[in-house]
């Protein structure tokens, strides 16, 4: 296959995933961040973020960017990524310091580089469609190298518990512009947004490292600098004092979504998605209801059967399926379109 110009992938798979804790409780009473738990058996969600990064990039240049405190579900679950690709936070100090890590971490490696960013919790029912749209949005972050590339996902109901992206104007190369975003709104804006051509925000997104960077550098200050520093400090000087543990112990939270994006709309273009089955499990009820309509769909086999993918046995610590019904937690019908 072939990829788009000097294009990476990072899966990010750093969370905590405190939402879906009743879920993801195991037999000992610890809460499994929700990217090391499988929908229905087999592969992990993170494992499928992995393999649907192989869509877009080669095996030697996806990386991942886990917690450490995480390590012993993570060093189970990324047997198939090389140590050169783990990207290891020290804490977690929100998405924004995550990026913001990844960037600097590949920077030091290709310094031109194209960076996807996919998150290592969503499920995708048709991986084929998605793929297209990642490889659309890589190349608009190849050919417009300022241009921050979303994929903005066509609704296939209208659900208050999403974020969505309101397109702004066309351009010739098939994207938007953004004219703003809109955060969980009450259930009659959100029929309300779909039905003026709002798109889910999917937090995939593609855009050139180098910008992507200058970018944060001007909404988050010295920190981008400040990871630098200590990743260089680290290398130079390996051993159990780690320069960026230090920083990350002084660094506030910060998001993406509401430190770097919002705000700066006339850098961004959305890529349309065309509706793919996909759902982010952000909460109990959305795993429930999306349990739901497989089983009432009867879905085809990418739906209702492990991936192809060649994963341990036991890869998946916590079958969420399996916890659903244990724990008899029903969905609720959201409102179709």
């Amino acid at each position: 296959m072939r990829f788009p110009h000097r294009t990476w992938a990072v899966v990010l798979a750093a969370g905590d995933g405190t939402r879906l804790a009743r879920l993801t409780t195991d037999s000992d009473g610890n809460a499994v961040p929700k990217q090391f738990c499988s929908l229905q058996g087999g592969a992990s969600l993170l494992q499928e973020a992995i393999h649907r990064a192989r869509r877009v990039a080669p095996r030697e240049r996806i990386c991942a960017i886990v917690a450490a405190q995480h390590l012993r579900y993570w060093q189970r679950s990324l047997w198939m990524l090389s140590s050169s690709n783990m990207i290891i936070q020290p804490a977690n100090r929100g998405t924004a310091n995550g990026v913001l890590l990844s960037v600097q971490s590949i920077l030091r490696r290709d310094p031109l580089a194209r960076i996807v960013f996919l998150p290592a919790d969503h499920y995708v029912r048709d991986e084929r469609v998605l793929g297209g749209a990642l490889r659309e949005a890589a190349t608009l972050a190849t050919r417009d190298s300022d241009a921050l590339a979303l994929i903005g996902l066509e609704p296939e109901e209208a659900d208050p518990g999403l974020g969505y992206i309101v397109p702004g104007q066309s351009s010739v190369d098939g994207s938007w512009s953004v004219e703003r975003f809109v955060e969980k709104p009450p259930l009659p804006m959100a029929r309300q947004l779909i039905l003026s051509g709002a798109l889910w925000n999917s937090f995939i997104f593609a855009v050139s490292a180098p910008a992507l960077l200058a970018l944060m550098r001007q909404r988050l200050g010295s920190t981008a600098d400040d990871i630098a520093r200590a990743l260089a400090l680290d290398k130079r000087t390996p051993g159990p004092a780690s320069a960026l543990t230090e920083l990350y112990e002084q660094l506030p939270a910060t998001y993406f979504s509401r430190d770097v994006i919002e705000g700066s709309e006339r850098f961004l273009r959305v890529v349309r998605a065309p509706a793919c089955g996909w759902s982010d499990l952000g909460t109990p009820v959305r795993v429930a209801e999306l349990l739901r309509r497989l089983h009432a769909e009867r879905a085809p086999k990418l739906a209702s059967r492990p991936r192809e993918i060649k994963v341990p046995a036991g890869s998946a610590l916590i079958n969420l399926a399996a916890q659903q019904a244990r724990l008899g937690l029903t969905g609720y019908r959201r409102v179709l379109l």
